[in-house]
């Protein structure tokens, strides 16, 4: 089902609401477009992710994708879904496993479009209160903030870990030359061991995404592992999701051989501007033999981004120690809250818990950070 929520004063560009799994599939083409019109596009907006997404962890009747339409092409995208707990909100499809909230508005048309999928936005809306979580700043989702007309708050989400887009030579001239020492005396090791490094064809992504994810189980194995991995809705949504990608280039998928085993595979995902490491499976063996893992990753992570000329490295969502090695730049997503008048009341709820939780967070950083004595 589809619908028109709203047409501009020109009458050019029409905002149009879709619920139907089968139209949401049948965008493809045209959203692909969209997608390289979007410079601000994360690879987590693109059509093969989010529709696979939506195959394996969306629910019957809860899609709602506005649509901008200029004729036959797609001049923004707002991909939703409406959620009832523990507040009624649309919310963005890509959920928990993916690093990057955003809307597509195209460059080209950006004042115009903008403007519609604001009043479309609203239009849609009607009883809940929209929840942009993850948007990386400069995202396009900013535009329909910049124009919203009714109350809105913009609060601080998941903190991301940014490297510039340069060669892996130039990122080790980055470190303490102690450090930096270290980093090429384990990149010698590297080949002198024999480590190969093969960029997989479109054909067998599907074999080597199974071997990512049996290395990904067995580096895991008696470790605290993100459970989400493990489980056959994220084999079946990454396998579906990342072919299609590969052979748009929207992701590579690297394998790593010694004495002819594949030890380990890499999954980056692209857009324009971005390059994000999301998943690897690496052999334990690697370790034993002294093969630094992060530095073989971030390798061939460095060679993907700067092949492409994109600004950015990401090492996206998550604070762990390992990746303060390389000197990153924090950057924070932002969580923007949309209501209505009579959605207000939903919005000052989030905004309270959001303060509630950093303040807990903080008392527990202090409790830790005296030896785990009284708060």
């Amino acid at each position: 089902m589809s619908g028109t929520l709203q047409t501009t004063a020109a009458g050019t560009l029409v905002a149009e609401l879709v619920t139907d799994e089968r139209e949401f599939a049948e965008l493809g083409p045209a959203w692909g477009r969209l997608f390289r019109s979007c410079a601000t596009a994360t690879p987590f907006q693109s059509h093969a992710w989010l529709h696979s997404w939506w195959l394996s962890y969306g629910t019957p009747g809860r899609l709602r994708l506005v649509l901008v339409r200029d004729g036959d092409e797609l001049r923004a995208v707002a991909p939703l879904m409406r959620v009832r707990r523990p507040l009624p909100a649309l919310v963005p499809l890509g959920g928990a496993i993916s690093d990057y909230g955003d809307v597509l508005i195209d460059d080209d048309h950006a004042d115009r479009a903008a403007a519609t999928l604001t009043e479309g936005l609203s239009a849609a809306a009607r009883t809940a209160l929209i929840d942009f979580r993850e948007v990386r700043p400069g995202g396009a989702a900013e535009r329909i903030f910049e124009r919203w007309r009714g109350p809105r708050s913009r609060v601080r989400d998941s903190l991301c870990l940014e490297l510039p887009g340069t060669s892996m030579d130039e990122l080790v001239g980055r470190l303490p030359s102690s450090k930096a020492q270290r980093v090429r005396a384990k990149l010698r090791k590297l080949s002198a061991l024999g480590v190969e490094q093969r960029v997989v064809g479109h054909d067998e992504v599907d074999a080597a995404l199974r071997r990512l994810l049996e290395l990904h189980q067995l580096q895991w194995q008696g470790r605290k592992v993100t459970s989400e991995h493990l489980q056959e809705r994220f084999s079946e949504h990454l396998v579906r999701s990342v072919g299609p990608m590969v052979r748009s280039g929207d992701a590579v998928v690297t394998e790593f051989r010694l004495d002819d085993t594949v030890m380990a595979v890499d999954l980056t995902l692209l857009s324009r501007r971005l390059a994000g490491g999301y998943l690897y499976g690496a052999h334990p063996q690697l370790r034993e033999r002294k093969a630094d893992v992060a530095v073989i990753l971030l390798n061939a992570c460095a060679q993907h981004t700067e092949a492409g000329g994109r600004a950015v490295l990401s090492l996206l969502r998550g604070d762990e120690p390992y990746k303060h090695h390389w000197r990153p730049d924090p950057v924070v997503n932002q969580r923007l809250l949309l209501a209505r008048r009579r959605t207000a009341p939903l919005m000052s709820a989030v905004v309270c818990d959001v303060a509630a939780r950093s303040r807990g967070k903080e008392l527990l950083r202090r409790w830790r950070e005296r030896g785990g004595g009284s708060p």
